[in-house]
């Protein structure tokens, strides 16, 4: 059985991380059912990454880590940019100067709105 780590982007820009056992099932529910609070308000939701995992302690484990990641982190991740991914795991005073990798949004929050 394949677990699952996963980014939804939500109608206002928003992201939610979480893991499951059925990813189909799981982004029906936040789609429609209100299965958690932050994504009922915030439908549409859209998956913009998953990965499987052998067991439901590294889908958990990926899901932690990965939630406390900045928005630029999250989406190279989504894009496969490993360059990027590179980039943003690097803490700010030791990247290399210069501009940060093409489309790439440099706000530091998860959530898009300047509020964690």
């Amino acid at each position: 059985m394949a677990f699952w780590c996963y980014i939804l982007r939500c109608s206002d820009g928003k992201y939610y991380t979480g893991h499951t056992d059925d990813l189909d099932r799981r982004v029906a529910e936040h789609q429609h059912d209100g299965h958690c609070d932050f994504t009922s308000k915030r439908r549409p939701v859209t998956l913009l990454w998953a990965e499987d995992f052998p067991t439901r302690y590294e889908a958990l484990d990926a899901e932690l880590r990965v939630k406390k990641w900045s928005r630029a982190k999250k989406e190279a991740l989504a894009r496969s940019d490993w360059q990027a991914l590179s980039h943003f795991a690097k803490p700010p005073s030791e990247r290399s100067t210069g501009t940060p990798p093409i489309g790439v949004s440099t706000a530091l929050d998860t959530n898009g709105d300047g509020a964690q």
